[in-house]
């Protein structure tokens, strides 16, 4: 299996079931080796059904591979995790996961897999009225679950997602099992400088989703056109001078930076694009200006989503 995590990877959320294998399918044929699944994304069985068709085709083997699952909310006690991860390896057709993350730092009440999966964010979404249920679950029973993972040989690394430095700071005390990876939001218009500094610190590597910043949102009702940055006038500038696309060059920062980055797309033609990075390198000047757009802006953030869909405000960050 690999031993590092290829910087430009596939994200798989929020592409539709019916089209999840083929998009794997053609991504490993466009040289994509590195995947980022959730069971929330409600899509595993049908990439695991990409990742053995693209292998039984000889396009790829196994161990050329690293595929990234997570562990949704309603599995964080002890007694469940092992349970999820399972799960997840049976739908994604492999032995072994190169990395499993905690997908989010909120314990939700458990959901039986017979009942409903995913279990997404509500406990009971057929009732009139549907609850958002929270379960106290400290975050270190669940770390010290995933390390068993570890143990048992069913995951290669753990880590976690949208943590913030706090929590990180909390995680290190207490990790026998240290985390290799932080996957957090940044784009040029959320940087997190710091909490990749604190990360990178503690010698955690660090994946980006959603590097292209709005783009991801505009469906969702989370992003307004307005807030795209594609048209960013240091991308712009920085595109017509490489001679590339506005999307290559936000992706390229990204990596330039020391991240990895999870953009995601159905098109073949848009899946080149993206790994189309390697040929160019941004000046000093160009990344400062580009990192200059920074806002604070937060697309994905529980604290919003959560209350405005479920009628639960539960914020994570301050």
């Amino acid at each position: 299996m690999l031993s590092i995590m290829p910087p430009v990877g596939f994200g798989l959320w929020k592409i539709p079931r019916e089209d999840t294998a083929n998009a794997v399918v053609e991504a490993i044929r466009a040289g994509y080796r590195h995947f980022d699944s959730a069971a929330d994304y409600a899509n595993e069985a049908e990439s695991g059904e990409g990742f053995a068709r693209a292998i039984a085709e000889g396009l790829v083997t196994r161990d050329e591979l690293w595929i990234t699952s997570k562990l949704w909310n309603t599995f964080h006690a002890p007694g469940h995790v092992e349970e999820a991860c399972r799960k997840t390896l049976t739908d994604l057709q492999v032995d072994c996961l190169d990395l499993y993350l905690i997908h989010f730092p909120i314990a939700l009440e458990y959901v039986p897999i017979e009942e409903r999966y995913p279990p997404e964010w509500l406990f009971n979404p057929d009732a009139a009225e549907p609850e958002m249920r929270p379960a106290p679950v400290p975050l270190y029973q669940t770390w010290h679950a995933m390390e068993t993972l570890v143990e048992k040989g069913l995951v290669n690394r753990i880590g976690v997602c949208n943590y913030n430095s706090a929590l990180i700071h909390d995680l290190m005390t207490y990790a026998s099992v240290k985390p290799s990876h932080l996957q957090i939001e940044s784009h040029p218009y959320l940087t997190q400088e710091k909490l990749i500094r604190c990360a990178k610190d503690y010698g955690m590597d660090v994946t980006a989703f959603s590097p292209l910043g709005a783009q991801s949102y505009f469906e969702l009702n989370m992003a307004e056109q307005s807030e795209s940055l594609l048209g960013a006038a240091p991308v712009m500038v920085a595109a017509q001078a490489h001679a590339k696309t506005p999307a290559q060059v936000l992706l390229k920062w990204g990596v330039q930076r020391g991240t990895s980055i999870i953009p995601k797309t159905t098109k073949p033609e848009r899946m080149r694009e993206n790994l189309d990075i390697d040929d160019f390198e941004l000046s000093a000047v160009e990344m400062a200006a580009i990192t200059a757009l920074n806002q604070d802006r937060r697309f994905n953030d529980p604290g919003v989503f959560a209350e405005a869909a479920f009628g639960r405000f539960h914020p994570i960050y301050d």
